[in-house]
């Protein structure tokens, strides 16, 4: 993505967001409330249209994608989901509109851990297992990129260790994974780079290990980047 902005109203949420996700590595997109990640989230999969920039997926824009899940997975809200429909029906669902075979459904089920309770009402799952639920949504393309905003919310740390492995092993395998997290301990254990958004534009894009040389720990870096980086846009995207 280069020069994203985008304005809602008279606030700006994007002022020339820029940065390129490698494959391979874990790339944490970290900022303070109203820095702009949810809005770079979103213009990413075409939610938003930027005013200015681009941004682009394996080279193409979203909406030009056949198949979407197929190219890119994301987890944006994992309450996003029809609460009287099971974790399977809502799998189904999506595999549908997309052409992917059933069995997948059950590959990511046994994979995100929910095969016992897939046929349970969504509806009654956690705030954890509905994030579960949003990650095996977001892999059932077998995507080579994969977009999560804040995907430990609600997880205990059984589950949160989870996640994190299933992350790592991701990337390992060679797929982009940008993770969008508030957790800067999480963000330390998992990432491999890390993007700082500030005032909806990139305070710094770096390898985790020349942030920690420079300052002991990713969360010491976050505030001495961030220490002037306050909130812009009240009620908005963060």
């Amino acid at each position: 993505m280069a020069g994203l902005r985008k304005r809602f109203g008279a606030t700006p949420a994007l002022d020339g967001m820029s940065f390129t996700v490698r494959s391979g590595v874990v790339t944490g997109f970290v900022g303070p409330n109203g820095a702009g990640k949810s809005t770079t989230l979103r213009v990413v999969l075409g939610l938003d249209t930027p005013d200015a920039g681009w941004a682009l997926v394996s080279g193409r824009a979203y909406r030009t994608l056949h198949r979407p899940l197929c190219h890119v997975g994301s987890l944006l809200d994992a309450g996003a989901l029809e609460p009287g429909r099971s974790a399977r029906n809502h799998l189904l669902w999506l595999a549908r509109t997309q052409g992917i075979a059933t069995r997948r459904v059950e590959e990511v089920l046994e994979l995100v851990g929910l095969a016992a309770a897939a046929r349970r009402k969504a509806g009654g799952y956690s705030l954890g297992m509905r994030q579960r639920l949003g990650i095996a949504a977001a892999l059932l393309g077998d995507p080579p990129v994969l977009l999560l905003d804040e995907p430990f919310n609600g997880m205990d740390p059984d589950g949160i260790i989870w996640a994190r492995s299933l992350l790592r092993s991701l990337a390992a395998e060679g797929r982009v994974v940008l993770v969008s997290s508030h957790l800067m301990g999480e963000v330390q254990e998992m990432a491999d780079h890390v993007v700082v958004a500030g005032r909806g534009k990139v305070i710094a894009d770096a390898p985790l290990e020349d942030l920690l040389a420079r300052h002991g720990t990713l969360e010491a870096a976050y505030l001495r980047l961030t220490r002037d980086q306050v909130e812009f846009r009240a009620g908005g995207a963060a």
